[in-house]
């Protein structure tokens, strides 16, 4: 196992580098959201957009992360003067300090974590190189118990409370990691499937609570970056480990012939595109959606998106309704080919429908009496 625990480490130092800037980026916006309810321009200042790119300048080191937060009033100097403004009155505020506080030791503890990991990854010695992962794991435990606190959760905004479960949930990948390290797989295929399963429950909690269309405008690209990234990202990587144990040891060997420096030197050759607006399907989905739908229909689409038991039901809903008016084309084979955003405009149709012959009926009986 010693081959394939090196292979592991090296896989790791990657993923823990990309982790960190990614938490660090996620943090800082919400002193951009603040603790109540966010304004508008807050939220578009912070879309996903603008996180890709401030992820991205954080990646290139053209900006620096100190305790876990970002200068935003130099990353977001471009916004206006209003929303530096506004960035300084969250500061300003009283109980958003006392979040900031907590958020900062806890970023302290993730990020000693990390460092941590990464000298375990260079030691030989398969027992020293264990308790090293190990200690760093409680690190990461303690660290979690801080993003987690349900305290902190209370009275926040659902874009705060969509950010600071963005937190967790990159914690949660780095613990996985760890148990990969140490070839725990079958640790690492549970605490996968427990992830899985807190991304969907957190994201249905946000949805619900959408209320605005300025909020469909932050969420809906949001939620699909959320399903389309992170929840395959981690379906993609439960089946590397699936593959993993599949492998001998000379497989094992051969794996643990890829070095560090070859990898990074695949890294720097990749070279990323420019970030437009224009040119994210989040964007270019949610453009056709607004000019095809209700956005009632828009919002329970992410919720059909994210809880495939919900969509089962209205599924059900939908199929009876259209055997009572003939339409044999809504079968349930049919359906379960269709799209969320499909399923979301057909059950609206029927509900309109619904309502409008009882409201119909209603009118009938007031008439004839």
């Amino acid at each position: 196992m010693s081959a394939g625990q090196l292979y592991q480490g090296q896989m790791t130092l990657n993923a823990v580098k990309a982790l960190s800037a990614s938490v660090a980026t996620l943090q800082a916006t919400t002193a951009v959201i603040g603790v109540g309810v966010a304004v508008t321009g807050a939220l578009v200042a912070v879309n996903l957009w603008q996180t890709l790119k401030l992820r991205k300048d954080v990646k290139q080191m053209r900006l620096e992360v100190q305790e876990g937060f970002l200068n935003l009033h130099e990353a977001l100097a471009d916004q206006g003067e209003e929303l530096l403004q506004h960035i300084a009155l969250v500061a300003e505020d009283v109980e958003f300090k006392h979040h900031r506080t907590i958020l900062v030791q806890a970023y302290g503890k993730f990020n000693k974590a990390l460092n941590r990991l990464q000298t375990a990854s260079t030691l030989r010695d398969v027992g020293r190189r264990n308790d090293e992962i190990t200690a760093a794991r409680n690190m990461l435990f303690d660290a979690l118990a801080d993003y987690d606190n349900s305290q902190l959760m209370e009275g926040i905004s659902s874009a705060a409370y969509l950010r600071r479960r963005e937190c967790v949930w990159a914690i949660e990948q780095a613990i996985a990691m760890t148990f990969q390290m140490q070839g725990e797989f079958s640790a690492v295929s549970d605490r996968l499937l427990s992830l899985d399963q807190t991304i969907r429950r957190d994201a249905v909690k946000v949805i619900s609570d959408i209320k605005e269309v300025e909020e469909l405008d932050f969420f809906f690209p949001e939620i699909h970056r959320i399903h389309d990234h992170d929840l395959a990202t981690i379906a993609a990587w439960q089946t590397h480990v699936d593959w993993y144990q599949t492998l001998g040891i000379e497989e094992l060997h051969q794996l643990s012939a890829v070095t560090i420096e070859e990898q990074t030197a695949l890294e720097m050759a990749a070279v990323e595109p420019a970030l437009e607006l224009t040119d994210l399907p989040e964007y270019v989905y949610y453009k056709q959606a607004q000019d095809q739908s209700h956005p009632e229909a828009i919002r329970d689409s992410l919720l059909y998106l994210m809880n495939p038991d919900k969509r089962a039901d209205i599924q059900s809903y939908i199929t009876e309704r259209a055997q009572l008016e003939g339409l044999s084309a809504l079968t349930p084979e049919n359906l379960q080919k269709a799209t969320p955003l499909t399923v979301a405009n057909l059950e609206y149709y029927f509900l309109v429908r619904d309502n409008a012959e009882e409201e119909e009926s209603e009118t009938l009986e007031i008439a004839s009496k």
